[in-house]
């Protein structure tokens, strides 16, 4: 309805000033960080996360990311306290190749999450750094040139191809022993052979890095199972590929049956099941695919900049998920639109970094 105040043609005046209906109650106002109420005292990360929660945009997704992983964290079963959710997270080789590693060691090394999905380069890079350095580069860099150094770029980070040298050199012997253990146990009863799988060849490698900078140091020491079905894309697979001729005609077997089998367990046997996924790909579908073994997860949180117009798995929104059982009808999910190396530190910081849940 036009003010009494408006003047002009009557037609332009009706289609401008639309009278607005009422606001549902309860509705929410816009409002940002308010920094004046800091000027005696430095913002936190955690003020600032939360108050990021009505800002509108992405800052809003990663407010609301910060609710769920709090709700993650606190929730008990009723009926046995003992009981807590069980965390599924999964990530891509490029966010261990980056500095978010420490992230990520961080909570595994203080058990903060139950079980982890990630793909070859996510496990190999992470050994790899402990054996040299990866260092900064840029995105512009020539590929070509590059080439004729030997250099491997990642993004804007810089991998010399000596560093997967160095990995060979470390991680033949280590499969040189794997089969001999392996072949050595086909004399005993079945039950008692040994078949490697993806996560029980992790298991191995992060008991043999024996370096505490390593995440998969923590995962073995803290028994929490690394999947990774696509094992062997990566300079894994190259090695495992050169280590047949070499042992030829004897070869390590790793079974990706039995692995199926455990992801799916745990995710059957959890009382409360909640997945926070960097990125897209395998290691995404991976955890969304276990949780649909118990018609869904109670919490996710998604973090990845990839789109849903074109079907992909990794653009999905979760909703997505819910069609199939992935995750429960009324969960609570978001997908935040962001690099996760900008966010997932904030994210941390605000909710696992803070200490144990109330």
């Amino acid at each position: 309805m036009a003010s009494n105040h408006t003047s002009g043609p009557e037609k332009a005046i009706d289609a401008v000033l639309v009278q607005s209906a009422p606001m549902p109650e309860g509705s929410v106002k816009v409002k940002g960080v308010e920094f004046n109420d800091y000027a005696d005292k430095p913002i936190t990360v955690d003020e600032l996360v939360r108050n990021m929660s009505n800002m509108g945009f992405q800052a809003s997704s990663v407010g609301k990311a910060v609710e769920i992983v709090d709700k993650m964290r606190a929730w008990r079963d009723p009926t046995d306290p003992s009981k807590r959710t069980t965390v599924f997270l999964g990530y891509t080789s490029n966010l261990i190749s980056s500095g978010l590693r420490e992230t990520i060691r961080y909570l595994v090394q203080h058990r903060h999450v139950s079980a982890i999905v990630t793909t070859a380069g996510g496990v190999e890079e992470d050994f790899i750094k402990c054996l040299a350095p990866t260092y900064m580069g840029a995105f512009h860099l020539d590929g070509a040139t590059l080439r004729k150094s030997g250099m491997n770029r990642i993004g804007n980070l810089v991998v010399p191809n000596d560093n997967y040298c160095k990995f060979e050199d470390w991680i033949v012997p280590i499969f040189d022993k794997m089969l001999e253990e392996q072949e050595a146990s086909k004399s005993l009863p079945e039950d008692e052979q040994i078949h490697w799988t993806p996560s029980k060849v992790i298991h191995r490698l992060g008991k043999e890095i024996n370096n505490e900078e390593s995440v998969y140091y923590w995962a073995y020491k803290n028994d929490i199972p690394v999947f990774c079905p696509a094992l062997t894309d990566g300079s894994i697979g190259d090695m495992l590929f050169f280590h047949t001729y070499k042992s030829a005609p004897a070869m390590l077997r790793i079974d990706i049956v039995e692995d199926i089998r455990r992801i799916n367990k745990i995710a059957m046997q959890a009382a409360c099941s909640g997945i926070i996924v960097l990125g897209g790909g395998v290691i995404k579908h991976h955890i969304a695919n276990a949780n649909l073994m118990r018609n869904g997860a109670e919490y996710a949180v998604f973090i990845n900049t990839a789109n849903e117009f074109d079907g992909s798995d990794a653009g999905a929104r979760p909703d997505e998920a819910v069609s199939w059982g992935k995750i429960k009808i009324g969960a609570e999910a978001v997908k935040v639109y962001a690099e996760a190396t900008v966010v997932f530190p904030l994210i941390v910081a605000a909710t696992f970094a803070k200490g144990k849940a109330d």
